[in-house]
């Protein structure tokens, strides 16, 4: 059995035993699992009181649900995915560098003919495919959400899409899978070691989008980026550096391009190039932490 092998099974074992991480993936799927319903009830709430005024004459519009695409109930997922699935995998990154510093594993490890590089490689292929296999579960319960709710199954081209969503959505959530482990490598106690990849990815999912945009700080709280406009003044200075770093913003756009959302413009290209581009830099990162680092002792 290789080192492969042997940490994809350890992590899997750890991170089932452990409370915070399993309440998180709870919430998680729940929250998935329940968000075509709640998609559901906001169009029945909307869909009565447009009946109820259309009643009294008050409007000849039409009624602004009425041909709903099925992708609709999805769009919420992709909240759940910047702020649940997000802090799921700092903090399963973070307990599963800080665990074996703790437990001192990887002194005992790193005492056979096993590089550093070999070590942290074999658990960060082991989380991938745990969150791989997370997103997995999310896409069929937002499958059979979808089902239930319409009363039909997705087409082929939309089944295709949530494939595409999910997976846009792993490569999301990695980074910060990455940011995770380097903190808990880095830092010198299991509190700092949580607190600062959190306040990082504040300030790059809510600080940063509103550095480069005048954006209304509320938007970002939904699944589809607000029309950015023309910058001037201060945000024309920042926007061209904030831009690209705000990854949240580069997730939602390129979600609401594979959810054929009518308000979303442009292509998945660039967003997915970025999110692969800091994907493979702090993966670079943590692939070249020396031996010391790693066996460093983690204080409580």
């Amino acid at each position: 059995m290789n080192i492969w092998t042997v940490t994809l099974r350890q992590e899997i074992t750890a991170i089932s035993r452990e409370r915070l991480p399993r309440g998180l993936l709870a919430v998680f799927l729940g929250m998935t699992a329940a968000s075509a319903v709640i998609g559901s009830s906001a169009k029945a709430t909307v869909g009565d009181v447009y009946r109820e005024v259309a009643a009294q004459g008050l409007t000849t519009a039409r009624n602004p649900f009425d041909g709903l695409p099925a992708l609709y109930y999805a769009r919420n997922n992709v909240i759940y995915i910047i702020l649940i699935g997000a802090l799921l995998a700092i903090i399963t990154g973070v307990q599963s560098t800080t665990r074996d510093r703790r437990a001192r594993t990887a002194d005992l490890v790193l005492s056979r003919n096993i590089s550093p590089a070999t070590y942290l490689g074999a658990k960060l292929a082991g989380l991938a495919a745990l969150f791989a296999v997370l997103l997995l579960a999310a896409a069929i319960l937002t499958f059979a959400g979808i089902a239930i709710v319409t009363g039909a199954l997705p087409t082929p081209d939309e089944s295709l899409r949530l494939v595409g969503l999910y997976a846009l959505a792993w490569l999301f959530l990695m980074p910060f899978l990455v940011l995770g482990m380097l903190s808990g490598l880095h830092t010198s106690s299991t509190t700092t070691a949580l607190l600062a990849p959190i306040v990082l990815w504040s300030i790059v999912i809510f600080i940063l989008p509103l550095a480069g945009t005048a954006a209304l700080p509320v938007s970002l709280l939904n699944p589809v980026p607000a029309p950015a406009a023309a910058p001037t003044g201060f945000f024309a200075v920042t926007s061209g550096f904030t831009g690209p770093l705000a990854v949240g913003e580069q997730f939602k756009h390129a979600a609401a391009t594979i959810l054929q959302d009518q308000s979303a413009a442009g292509s998945v290209t660039a967003p997915v190039l970025i999110l692969a581009a800091v994907l493979v830099a702090v993966c670079v990162v943590l692939l070249a932490t020396n031996r010391q680092r790693i066996r460093s002792e983690l204080h409580a």
